[in-house]
């Protein structure tokens, strides 16, 4: 290598390194996974009502919160590329199964289009609804209190209406089942 070309292939490797740095942290999204001890957040919401709101789901239909009134809300963001929402949505469609004749509802909001989403769900499994949309699902989870773009990041709302819980990491069977069942 010539002392003419040393600062060319210098300038490609930083620009490498920068592109390679932009893909990870903004199209990636934030790696959550190495949390220790994911805490509940957005205690401000908590005894609130919930934030109105209407987002597109798998099949094209506009699907509105309300329509789940009177029921236990289960709203978990998510995505296809966030192992920890991998992990925790098979148990949430056990828990669908399991609740549901006693008025527990969990409806999934993917941070992502719905032609990302809707072969996963089926390889999934999942027998809830998915609600899709990439600017207006981080809207509706910054209404939530997800501030920081966590993800996963679930809400749990009560009867009437209000918010009761929410936390930037994966739930667990136990802890979800505590929370539905005090509500039951």
């Amino acid at each position: 290598m010539n002392k003419a070309t040393i600062p060319a292939v210098l300038l490609l490797a930083f620009i490498a390194g920068a592109l390679g740095f932009y893909l990870q942290r903004y199209i990636a999204g934030p790696d959550i996974s190495a949390l220790e001890s994911p805490q509940p957040v957005a205690e401000s919401l908590l005894g609130l009502m919930r934030p109105e709101f209407s987002l597109i789901d798998t099949e094209g239909k506009l699907r509105h919160v309300s329509e789940w009134d009177g029921m236990v809300l289960v709203i978990n963001f998510w995505a296809t590329w966030c192992p920890p929402c991998r992990q925790e949505m098979p148990m949430f469609a056990e828990l669908q199964e399991k609740y549901a004749d006693q008025g527990t509802q969990f409806v999934g909001i993917a941070a992502e289009e719905t032609d990302a989403v809707t072969g996963f769900i089926h390889e999934m499994g999942i027998n809830y609804p998915i609600l899709t949309g990439t600017v207006g699902a981080i809207k509706v989870a910054e209404q939530y209190g997800n501030r920081f773009g966590a993800l996963p990041y679930t809400v749990i709302i009560d009867r009437s209406g209000r918010i009761i819980f929410s936390k930037a990491g994966p739930m667990h069977r136990d802890e979800t089942e505590a929370i539905i069942g005090s509500m039951l």
